[in-house]
């Protein structure tokens, strides 16, 4: 059986015993979280938000890129979230990850692609974090309507740590 096989499985025994039907799509706390997928990290469950408080968009990274803007503006102006969060991660996958090296390895082993144009390695998670915070503040649909403050999670204690956006 595949994982995805137990998945659906895992999925029928939920639907099974579903009660969440009345959730609004508008997150009750006004809250939407950019996170990085690493599977380390349950973001909900850090930040103890319930299912219906707030959005949780997830990419390698944490990094505000076009989709990731896109969600963060249809959060914000649809939806009715205030505050942002920046949410990236100790031991991240990206960071240390040399973009034009792993380019020329994909290219090398399977031909050339035109997507993703950029997998937006770092070599500082804080700058990194500040550098997202800085997208998300200075874009012209979002400048001055919400409140975004970045954060560093450390996956070897589940405690967060804010990082300034100077």
């Amino acid at each position: 059986m595949s994982e995805i096989d137990d998945v659906l499985k895992a999925n029928e025994d939920f639907a099974g015993r579903f009660t969440l039907w009345h959730l609004s799509k508008r997150p009750t706390r006004r809250l939407a979280v950019l996170a990085c997928m690493d599977a380390r990290v349950n973001v909900e469950q850090a930040l103890g938000l319930a299912n219906g408080e707030a959005h949780i968009i997830r990419n390698a990274g944490a990094i505000v890129s076009g989709d990731a803007l896109r969600s963060l503006v249809l959060s914000h102006h649809e939806l009715g979230t205030r505050e942002m969060m920046i949410l990236g991660h100790t031991e991240c996958g990206l960071l240390g990850l040399d973009d034009s090296e792993l380019r020329t390895r994909l290219q090398r082993q399977f031909g050339p692609a035109e997507q993703p144009a950029n997998f937006h390695g770092f070599s500082n998670l804080e700058n990194s974090i500040r550098e997202q915070m800085k997208k998300v503040k200075s874009h012209p649909w979002l400048r001055g309507r919400v409140v975004v403050r970045g954060f560093a999670y450390d996956v070897k204690t589940g405690a967060l740590r804010e990082v300034s956006g100077d």
